[in-house]
């Protein structure tokens, strides 16, 4: 493989129109997806042989026009290739995960648009058997495999009503949608959703089944607890007017909206390599939003290799933002934002690990202050199999919720401070590190003993 001049990470909407633009300029690009096939989570695959779960209108629209322009570039599209992170001599490592080896690459520059991920926030009961994250249910959907028995969605925002659509027409719709936020309460930011008429056929789609009375959608409404009952789930749900009520479900979806997927990324890269972040990477604004950031991160990237101005209007984005703005504002949580040193004490944080509200309350109880890193290292909070990845937000939120009741005049603690932002980013098997080799131009691979930490 020749050595690209641009290499592109994720295969998402913002990474191929990243490459797409990159192209453009005559630059060589190499775009890189973990996965057998581009698309990302918005855009996933079906597995061989299964149905495609239907996209939105708009979003199914774009993806064609993106991949006929992904088909017409010169760009290079590798999959089942995981960015692992850059060593210290600036050269990119790239796990091919089907030859099981790494990839040492040297390109001039660099765009990362690894999409976001799922937050999901602590609950009592949260950590059972059949508890998931409801962005996971749309991912076996998506895969050709249909959620079975009493499915009940849970938290706030608008891939709560995707996924229960997407359900529906797959012929076992949820039996209940819980919303905390009330977007019927909001009527006027409703209404200025209009003024960006690309998702209206989007938000049909997402209130038919609704009208139909497919499924309860409770609003407003907040997922307290979760219990065993028997082999089935007991979800209690408390209402704005403090009255509760209880489902039993075979399984349960939550969401809390999303972030970037930037854990781990250092601030310092090394000198020399151009690197750029684009997509919900960078800021988490959509689809649509991803797809215009990704073309202005390409554009970027070709204009400082080729040394000349970079063009970005950022007008797009704008829009963009002004509309995740709205959207966020009519599904705030109606009953306001939960405090989690109020969630009992048996509570679980890390799931990975096992550690509640109460190990973290003994771990700050002492006499001396006690740091994110100490938090991690002693506490083990964050130091299981996925390092943190789901569970430093709320072990760092809730250490500062604590620090404040006790009126400690501190500062949140950063997330730098755990000492997670490191090269790799994600774990590699040692053999595929073993085996690793260097690209040269003339389409030799030479393999070389270790690589530079």
């Amino acid at each position: 493989m020749r050595e690209a001049d641009i290499i592109v990470v994720g295969g998402g909407p913002a990474g191929v129109s990243a490459a797409v633009e990159a192209a453009k300029s005559g630059l060589s690009v190499v775009l890189c997806e973990q996965r057998p096939a581009l698309g990302g989570a918005i855009h996933r695959q079906p597995a061989e042989g299964a149905a495609p779960v239907a996209a939105l209108p708009s979003l199914a629209r774009r993806w064609q026009s993106l991949s006929a322009k992904l088909s017409a570039s010169r760009v290079e599209v590798r999959t089942r290739r995981a960015f692992v992170g850059i060593d210290s001599t600036g050269a990119v490592l790239i796990d091919d995960r089907a030859a099981g080896k790494v990839e040492v690459r040297r390109p001039r520059a660099l765009i990362l648009a690894c999409g976001a991920v799922e937050r999901v926030r602590p609950r009592p009961g949260w950590h059972l058997p059949g508890v998931a994250a409801a962005g996971g249910l749309q991912v076996m959907l998506k895969e050709g495999r249909v959620p079975e028995g009493r499915v009940l969605l849970a938290g706030s925002g608008p891939l709560l009503l995707a996924l229960a659509a997407q359900m529906t027409a797959a012929g076992n719709p949820p039996v209940a949608v819980v919303e905390e936020g009330d977007p019927v309460s909001w009527p006027l930011a409703a209404t200025r959703l209009l003024t960006h008429p690309f998702i209206l056929p989007d938000m049909a789609v997402l209130m038919m089944p609704v009208l139909l009375r497919r499924f309860l959608w409770r609003r407003g409404t907040r997922l307290t607890e979760i219990t065993q009952s028997a082999d089935m789930l007991s979800a209690r749900l408390r209402a704005p007017d403090g009255r509760e009520e209880r489902f039993e479900v075979d399984r349960i979806g939550l969401h809390d909206g999303l972030r970037a997927n930037d854990f781990g990324l250092t601030a310092d890269p090394p000198s020399g390599l151009v690197i750029l972040r684009a997509g919900d990477l960078r800021e988490v604004l959509g689809a649509h939003a991803a797809e215009a950031d990704g073309a202005e991160a390409g554009r970027e990237a070709a204009a400082r290799l080729e040394g000349r101005p970079s063009c970005g209007s950022g007008s797009a984005m704008r829009r963009h933002r002004a509309l995740q703005h709205r959207l966020s504002r009519i599904f705030a949580p109606a009953q306001g934002a939960t405090v989690l040193r109020d969630c009992p004490d048996e509570t679980v944080i890390c799931r990975c690990e096992g550690r509640t509200i109460g190990h973290l309350k003994e771990q700050l109880a002492g006499p001396d202050a006690v740091s994110a890193r100490e938090l991690r290292l002693n506490g083990r909070f964050g130091m299981g199999a996925c390092q943190g990845r789901f569970c430093s937000e709320w072990a760092l939120s809730l250490m500062s919720e604590l620090r404040r009741s006790a009126g400690v005049p501190a500062s949140p603690p950063d997330f730098a401070e755990t000492g997670v932002c490191r090269w790799p980013l994600r774990p590699v098997a040692l053999s595929s590190l073993a085996n690793a080799g260097i690209y040269d131009d003339t389409r030799t691979e030479r393999h070389i003993e270790g690589i530079s930490a």
